[in-house]
C-alpha cells in the first residue's frame, strides 16, 4: 500500500506540474480554439486576456510539487483541490465531455487524501 500512495503521489503530482508548465513553455500543443460564440469560447475568453489563467497555473506547479515532495502533500492537497473540482466542472457543465486525465486526476487525488486523511481529522473534529 505505501508505494501504491508513492505512486499515485507523483502521477497526481506530474499530471498538475505538465500541465501547469505547458501554460508557458507549450510543449504539448494546444488544440484549435473554441468558437467564440459557444459557452466553452467564451469562458477561454475571459479566462486567458485576464491572466486569471496564469495565476492557476501558477497554483497547479505549485500544488503538484508541495504533492511531490512528501512532506507538505496536505498543502498540495489544498491547493488542487478546487483546482480539480473547477476542472470537473468544466468538463461537466460547459465541455459536456469526459475528460480521463481529469477524472484521472480527481481520482487520484481521492486516493492520496484518504491515505492523508489522519493530517486532516482536526480540520473536522468538533
Amino acid at each position: 500500500m505505501k508505494y501504491a500512495i508513492i505512486i499515485a503521489r507523483l502521477l497526481l503530482a506530474l499530471i498538475f506540474v505538465v500541465f501547469g508548465l505547458n501554460f508557458w513553455l507549450n510543449f504539448i500543443p494546444m488544440p484549435p480554439s473554441p468558437p467564440a460564440d459557444t459557452p466553452v469560447g467564451l469562458f477561454f475568453a475571459t479566462f486567458f486576456p485576464t491572466g486569471y489563467l496564469a495565476a492557476v497555473k501558477v497554483l497547479e506547479v505549485l500544488g503538484g510539487l508541495l504533492v511531490a515532495s512528501g512532506r507538505f502533500t496536505a498543502v498540495g492537497l489544498l491547493i488542487l483541490g478546487p483546482i480539480i473540482l473547477n476542472i470537473l466542472f468544466f468538463d461537466l457543465f460547459l465541455a459536456k465531455a469526459f475528460n480521463p486525465v481529469s477524472t484521472l486526476a480527481a481520482v487520484l487525488a481521492l486516493f492520496v487524501l484518504w491515505s492523508e486523511r489522519a493530517r486532516f481529522a482536526p480540520l473536522v473534529k468538533a
